[in-house]
């Protein structure tokens, strides 16, 4: 009997020794759970409004038109009239081909002009006269078809002479070698005292860059969308100077190519851009905006906000108690630093922008300025 009652109050003991300490225990985990901070985190607002539709692609610039400059007549380069580099007018004097042989050419035309102008009209003079003496018959037949004969035979080399002298005024006028556009002329290929071949030798190359192209490509999956868009109205397209966001130009498409390519999947396409500035830049990569139309009444969010798990796309929401949610979503297109929520949240709504890695749902967060 003392032995089971000893055995009573050992157990008794134990059962109350370990309730302190599980009571401890609760009291410990409770002051921890109380102790964890709140999360650091910064946010922004779901906001309601309007939002282009755009596509964002790579393009390169490309001259609204090249001229490789070319001699038409052979001879010496006498003179160059212009600095590399500049831009040049049209009609504007850039090289000299040595005259002298072509204005020597003209004067001999001339003479001849001259000459045969003059047989001609004394042909045109004995025609008459024989005329008169045909009528009269005082002359054969013969005699007076050759004179006429004659006649017309010089009057068809006055007319050779008259395009002859045409041709060499022309070969003559080759010699000045003239800009055919407005434009910035690169650097000169061909110096002074050489011999030029003509249609042969490159002298300089000039490019027109105001306006200019600029040329890029987009999915074929986006045809469809481009088509309904241009038939609508002529398509606003912004270009970005790559590693200066803060430059760019507007413009319009203005060429859809005619077949896509099958080797990318890609169609080509070409904005014109006034750049009256000269920023664009022949060959240079650029940043392209294609602006389709306008989404109404979109709802965005800084695009931070978007985190991507297991599950998807989500978002972290800020309660009324500065607690978070973690809520899934789902995305449209990315306008600038803001992202189209097309399902999921409503306008409003606060979401965490920086500090997500730390969060879970229900984690509580301390809002930095």
């Amino acid at each position: 009997m003392r032995r089971f009652f000893s055995s009573a109050i050992i157990l008794l003991f134990c059962t109350v020794f370990l309730f302190l300490t599980a009571c401890k225990g609760r009291d410990s985990f409770s002051k921890k759970s109380k102790s964890v901070p709140a999360v650091p985190v910064k946010v922004g607002t779901a906001v309601q409004k309007d939002v282009p539709v755009e596509l964002r692609a790579i393009g390169n610039v490309e001259a609204y038109s090249t001229v490789s400059l070319k001699s038409r007549v052979d001879g010496q380069l006498s003179a160059v009239y212009f600095q590399e580099g500049r831009d040049v007018k049209k009609g504007e004097l850039l090289f000299l081909i040595d005259p002298r042989p072509f204005e020597e050419a003209v004067r001999q035309v001339e003479a001849n002009l001259v000459r045969d102008t003059v047989q001609a009209e004394n042909a045109g003079i004995d025609v008459q006269r024989y005329d008169e003496l045909f009528k009269e018959e005082l002359v054969s037949k013969q005699q007076y078809d050759k004179v006429r004969t004659n006649y017309e035979a010089l009057k068809a080399i006055v007319k050779a002479d008259k395009a002859a002298l045409e041709n060499a005024r022309l070969q003559l006028q080759y010699c000045y070698l003239r800009s055919p556009i407005d434009g910035r002329i690169g650097s000169i290929l061909v110096h002074q005292g050489n011999m030029i071949r003509a249609n042969d030798t490159v002298m300089a190359v000039i490019n027109q860059i105001s306006p200019i192209y600029v040329s890029f490509s987009v999915p074929e999956q986006e045809l469809i969308r481009i088509k309904k868009a241009m038939s609508a109205k002529k398509l606003k397209t912004e270009a970005i100077i790559q590693g200066s966001e803060t430059y760019s130009t507007l413009g319009e498409l203005v060429f859809m190519n005619n077949a896509v390519d099958p080797s990318t999947g890609t169609i080509m396409l070409k904005a014109a851009f006034p750049n009256k500035d000269k920023m664009l830049w022949p060959g240079q990569f650029v940043n392209v905006s294609l602006t389709l139309g306008i989404q109404r009444n979109a709802i965005v969010i800084p695009h931070q906000a978007v985190q991507t798990g297991q599950e998807g796309q989500h978002v972290f929401i800020v309660r009324s108690d500065n607690t978070v949610e973690l809520r899934p979503v789902v995305t449209g297109m990315r306008y600038n630093q803001e992202i189209v929520i097309e399902k999921g949240i409503q306008a409003g709504e606060v979401v965490v922008t920086d500090g997500q890695i730390r969060l879970v749902s229900g984690a509580k967060i301390e809002i930095k300025k």
